[in-house]
């Protein structure tokens, strides 16, 4: 399945919350005075948004809170009637789906440990057959992007056209100074692959920290993402789940203040045509690149023909520090980011090592 046969409803036709979207709310429904706390602190914001509080929280060891059951359903029925927001909460199987339905919750989403079980996510689709209602579908825990491709399928498949997603970034072995380390080029090959596909961002799980959200909800709106999911609660230190990301509504508040939304485009025709000429160029250049990387392998293979003679191994640690050092030392003649060099350097020199691997084991030559 691709953009071209995925029906999805746009996202302005059916979300009655403002643009960019704010998904805005505690981790946890708690009790009815915190969610009704906090819904009022939310409304000073005189903003449309989604509020969103967990109802089932799949927690890892058992004993921790794992959500207050279906009353709070009735929570946030109240919270719609008061303050008119949409209403959110995760579903993890058949009988949450059934239970939001008969509540008349607004919107659905799969959180990341669902999403990693195709069972469950068809368990959930099969349940969503013939409904009419928005689902999310986050990212798998683990940076798999066909996992996370092959549960959007499955929820479409089920009838579902008003679906996004919502990336909470991903668990790798080092995630400082994140909790879970975003992974923007995998959104950007998602959007890539499916462009009429809503993309909201979890500042929340990706931080892990409230002074992380500003600058990453700022990329999230800088990368065009439709909007950024905030975990709100009206005191996080007393919250009953994930208390060291959430902030209070007046902290919400003033992050989306400052947040700077630009546009996606214009029709201005003077910018326009300057940017048509950059554009040229950097065509150019890209181009010349990829031209001069080709060249490179083609000496690399002979390198590599060079050292099978010999009986050399494709990698020498003493090289590849020399060549770490080089690409360091050019960056910084050239006004380059470090990390960037670092990059582009690893990917260069893999590749390097994968092709001389590739001619001293070909057994023609």
């Amino acid at each position: 399945m691709n953009s071209s046969n995925l029906p999805i409803e746009p996202i302005q036709e059916w979300c009655e919350a403002e643009s960019p979207i704010f998904i805005v709310g505690p981790c946890s429904a708690e009790s009815r005075e915190q969610v009704m706390s906090t819904a009022a602190g939310i409304a000073k914001m005189n903003r449309k948004v989604i509020f969103r509080a967990g109802i089932w929280k799949p927690r890892t060891r058992p004993g921790s809170f794992e959500g207050i059951g279906d009353m709070g359903l009735e929570w946030l029925k109240e919270v719609k009637e008061t303050y008119g927001f949409m209403t959110a909460t995760e579903v993890a199987n058949a009988q949450h789906v059934e239970a939001c339905l008969e509540a008349g919750i607004d919107v659905f989403w799969i959180g990341a440990r669902t999403t990693v079980n195709p069972f469950s996510v068809q368990e959930i689709a099969d349940s969503l057959n013939g409904v009419d209602v928005p689902v999310f579908v986050k990212n798998p825990i683990h940076p798999d992007l066909m996992l996370w491709i092959g549960a959007i399928e499955r929820i479409a498949g089920a009838g579902i056209k008003k679906l996004g997603v919502i990336h909470r970034g991903f668990q790798y072995h080092n995630n400082f100074p994140y909790r879970n380390l975003p992974n923007w080029d995998m959104t950007i090959e998602l959007r890539r692959q499916f462009p009429e596909l809503p993309i909201i961002c979890d500042v929340s799980h990706i931080s892990g920290d409230p002074k992380l959200i500003p600058q990453i909800a700022q990329r999230a709106m800088d990368l065009s993402m439709s909007g950024l999911l905030i975990e709100t609660h009206v005191d996080p230190t007393v919250a009953l789940s994930d208390a060291k990301q959430q902030v209070t509504p007046a902290q919400l508040i003033e992050i989306i203040d400052n947040l700077e939304i630009r546009e996606e485009g214009t029709d201005d025709p003077a910018y326009r045509s300057e940017l048509a000429k950059l554009r040229s160029k950097i065509n150019d250049i890209d181009e010349s690149l990829i031209r001069t990387l080709s060249e490179r392998m083609k000496v690399v293979e002979e390198i590599g023909s060079h050292k099978k003679t010999m009986g050399i191994t494709p990698f020498q640690v003493e090289r590849w520090r020399q060549i770490y050092s080089q690409y360091e030392e050019w960056g910084k003649t050239m006004g380059l980011e470090q990390d960037f060099i670092t990059k582009l350097g690893q990917l260069i020199h893999e590749q390097s090592i994968d092709i001389q691997e590739r001619v001293m084991n070909d057994k023609t030559s």
